[in-house]
C-alpha cells in the first residue's frame, strides 16, 4: 500500500468516526490561510470542512503529550480571535493516558482511538523545525532578501554563502508564516510586522542583557563616543547595539536616557569601575552579553563603534514593541545601509 492509500486510509477512518459525509473532504491548508487571510501558520495533520465548520485533527502514532493538548488549543484559539470562524479540535491516536484524555475533554478535543491495525503515514504528525529565523545562518538570508528586495532562491543562497537547502528551509518557513510570498521564481518581504513579531518571540533582547547601571555622562551621543575611544584604547571588545546603533544608522531620533552595547561577560566589571557614576545627571548603560559574533563586522559612525546594521536590525526587533517604530525605519532603509 502506497503512501497516499494509507495517507486515505487513516482519513476515511477518521471522518467516519466523526459522522461527517465522504464530500467532508481534505482542505488545502495553503488554500484555507489565504482564504481566511491568518498570518500565524496553523499545523493540523487534517482539516476536514463539513457545512461551513472546520475540524483540525491531529494524528498521534505516539502517546499524546500535555505539549500537544496545549499547541492545539492554541491554534484554536490564534485562528478564532483572527477569523470569527468556529473550529472543533480532534486528537486521533492510538493511545492516550487518562490524565491527557481528560484534560482533552475539558478542553473540548474530540478523542478517536485508532485501531492498532491501522497505519497511519509516516511524518504526518508536527514536528516544529530546528531552524531558527534568527539564528546567524538564517538571518544572513532573510537581511540579503531585505537588501535585494525581490530575489531568487538560489542568489540567496549563493550570496551569502549558505547552502541552498538551508535557504530553501528558512525560506519555506517564512512562506508558512507569510512572512514572504513567491512570484515567479522570485521571492519578496510580504509582511514585515510578521518578521519582526518572530524574532522578537524567538530572540528577546532582555534575555541577553547582564545589567543597567548609570554612567558619567550628561548625554548619550558624547558617552558613546568617549567610551568607544576609551574602550579602543584599552582594547576591549565591544560594540555600541539597538536604539544607540540605530539612531546613527537612520538619522531618526536618538534616546537621551541610556546608551545600549555589547560587552564580553568578563569586561562588564572592569567598565563599571571605569564608567559607573552615582550622579543625578548620569544616563543609564544598559549592557548586553553577545550570544554570537557580533564583534567582527562591525561599524564606525559619528566615531562610535556600531553592530552591523544586520546585527542591529536583529537587535532592534528583539526588543519588540518598545522599539517597532525606530526598527521599522531601520528595514525601510535597510538596503541603502
Amino acid at each position: 500500500m502506497n503512501e497516499s492509500e494509507i495517507t486515505e486510509k487513516a482519513e476515511d477512518f477518521i471522518r467516519n468516526q466523526l459522522g461527517l459525509p465522504p464530500e467532508s473532504k481534505d482542505v488545502d491548508l495553503v488554500t484555507l490561510y489565504d482564504s481566511l487571510d491568518v498570518a500565524q501558520p496553523l499545523r493540523p495533520d487534517i482539516v476536514f470542512k463539513n457545512n461551513g465548520e472546520l475540524f483540525f485533527v491531529e494524528i498521534k502514532n505516539s502517546t499524546v503529550t500535555i505539549d500537544t493538548i496545549a499547541r492545539m488549543n492554541l491554534q484554536r484559539e490564534i485562528l478564532q480571535k483572527r477569523t470569527n470562524r468556529q473550529v472543533r479540535l480532534v486528537i486521533a491516536a492510538k493511545t492516550i493516558n487518562s490524565r491527557e484524555e481528560i484534560l482533552a475533554k475539558e478542553l473540548d478535543i474530540i478523542i478517536i482511538k485508532l485501531p492498532w491495525a491501522l497505519t497511519t503515514p509516516k511524518g504526518l504528525e508536527y514536528k516544529s523545525t530546528k531552524i531558527r529565523i534568527s539564528s546567524q545562518k538564517s538571518w544572513k538570508i532573510i537581511t540579503r532578501l531585505l537588501r535585494e528586495k525581490s530575489t531568487s532562491i538560489r542568489q540567496l543562497s549563493i550570496k551569502e554563502g549558505v547552502s541552498y537547502a538551508w535557504t530553501h528551509k528558512v525560506i519555506e518557513i517564512l512562506r508558512e508564516q507569510n512572512v514572504v510570498k513567491s512570484d515567479g521564481g522570485y521571492v519578496t518581504v510580504s509582511d514585515v510586522k510578521n518578521l519582526l513579531n518572530g524574532v522578537a518571540w524567538e530572540r528577546p533582547m532582555r534575555n541577553l542583557q547582564a545589567g543597567e547601571f548609570p554612567v558619567t555622562f550628561s548625554g548619550t551621543h558624547t558617552a558613546a563616543q568617549e567610551i568607544t575611544r576609551a574602550l579602543q584604547k584599552q582594547e576591549i571588545k565591544f560594540a555600541f547595539t539597538a536604539y544607540t546603533s540605530g539612531g546613527l544608522y537612520t538619522s531618526y531620533a536618538i534616546r537621551q536616557d541610556a546608551i545600549y552595547l555589547y560587552l564580553e561577560k568578563e569586561a562588564i566589571g572592569q567598565f563599571k569601575e571605569n564608567f559607573g557614576s552615582l550622579g543625578e545627571n548620569s544616563i543609564r548603560a544598559v549592557i548586553y552579553t553577545p550570544d554570537r559574533d557580533v564583534f567582527t563586522d562591525v561599524q564606525e559612525r559619528e566615531s562610535v563603534v556600531i553592530t552591523s546594521p544586520a546585527q542591529t536590525l536583529l537587535d532592534l526587533a528583539g526588543l519588540g514593541f518598545s522599539a517597532m517604530d525606530l526598527t521599522r525605519v531601520m528595514v525601510e532603509k535597510y538596503a541603502d545601509l
